[in-house]
């Protein structure tokens, strides 16, 4: 499909510096393409509601699924030290681990590195045995791609860097403020556990610990599958055509216990709602041709655009995403497309807030391929 069919404005006072307080304060605009259950007769509905209001939008034997993957301090800035009079500042993303001492990571400029050059992150550490963190560029690609070979390696690595680096804010709010101390605490969710993201999966970050108990009253089961994202989710298609455009693969897991668990409440009537497009995608990875979900532990590359036929979600959870990006085109392929620009159309006339620390929406399937949502 061409990437232009993806576009919409967005005012950028639309844009969330900050989330809402309490998290489950959010809003939450709830939407029903042409077929799906609705409070009233429509062709269409969009409900407004708040994150706060979950436990009465599900039901009883219904499962929510979040990622559990815990964000790192994956945003680092140093220079380059030992070629030349001058040591220009760089700031490196990093976005996949190698191996205990390598990390393929993103960087700016990119046009002052070349292969074998150090980078210097910080000068001291708060741990005395950490001194400098240095890398040398031992690979470099185009579009600054780079693989970073560390002095320090494992457990003392990620020490030196949790130390020197700062939470990876997407782009959209970087490039308005700096991040600070409070991000540490609400870039992350209240299920992360297994480091190894480099961005948030932004869903999740509506959940209280209060929120969850009400659900759990409620008769709503909660499971976590891990996904660790890649700072490739905020990459945007530049490929005319969804065809042309390749994704960055990332490592996921779903346990045998967790597949057996949502096969046996599926056959039972109870939906499986996607907390957020990572889940989502780790699970659609996990699903055979029949729907039913195995345990998986691998890397996913999968990219769902109009036209997928999605095999293990019911419902979805996600946040209002950005316009021509991977994610905008899976919930369009979630809902439907036209469903998805009125929807957002409507999400921006009433003020809802966008992007990762903004509101989310609660996404029935389109009737192509809904079967008892």
């Amino acid at each position: 499909m061409r990437t232009d069919l993806f576009d919409f404005e967005l005012p950028a006072d639309r844009i969330a510096l900050r989330p809402a307080s309490p998290r489950d304060a959010a809003r939450l605009l709830v939407v029903r393409p042409d077929g799906a259950p609705a409070p009233a007769a429509s062709v269409e509905s969009f409900e407004d509601c708040h994150v706060r209001d979950l436990p009465g939008l599900l039901r009883a034997g219904d499962c929510l699924v979040v990622n559990d993957s815990k964000v790192i301090a994956a945003r680092l800035r140093g220079r380059r030290i030992g070629r030349g009079t001058t040591e220009p500042a760089i700031e490196a993303t990093l976005h996949k681990r190698m191996d205990g001492s390598h990390w393929r990571a993103f960087v700016k400029p990119a046009k002052k590195l070349e292969l074998g050059d150090t980078l210097r992150f910080g000068t001291e550490g708060r741990v005395c045995f950490l001194g400098e963190l240095d890398a040398q560029v031992s690979h470099k690609d185009e579009g600054g791609d780079v693989t970073l070979s560390f002095s320090f390696h494992g457990p003392i690595l990620d020490q030196a860097i949790a130390e020197r680096g700062e939470m990876p804010l997407p782009p959209y709010i970087a490039s308005r403020r700096a991040p600070d101390d409070q991000d540490r605490a609400d870039y992350q969710t209240v299920f992360a556990h297994d480091e190894g993201s480099v961005a948030a999966p932004t869903a999740g970050l509506h959940f209280t610990d209060g929120l969850v108990a009400r659900l759990k009253d409620r008769g709503i089961a909660l499971y976590t599958v891990t996904l660790h994202v890649g700072a490739g989710t905020f990459l945007p298609v530049k490929a005319d055509d969804t065809d042309g455009h390749k994704m960055h693969a990332e490592f996921g897991t779903v346990s045998a216990e967790v597949a057996e668990a949502l096969n046996a409440a599926r056959s039972n009537g109870g939906r499986i709602v996607a907390v957020g497009s990572t889940a989502l995608r780790i699970l659609e990875s996990a699903a055979g041709a029949d729907g039913q979900l195995r345990a998986f532990s691998d890397e996913t590359a999968i990219f769902i655009t109009p036209g997928y036929e999605f095999r293990a979600v019911d419902l979805m959870l996600t946040n209002f995403h950005l316009p021509r990006s991977t994610l905008f085109m899976l919930v369009a392929a979630f809902s439907g497309l036209d469903t998805m620009k009125r929807a957002y159309a409507h999400a921006i006339g009433a003020g809802y807030r966008f992007y990762s620390y903004g509101d989310a929406c609660l996404l029935y399937p389109q009737s192509s391929f809904r079967d008892g949502a």
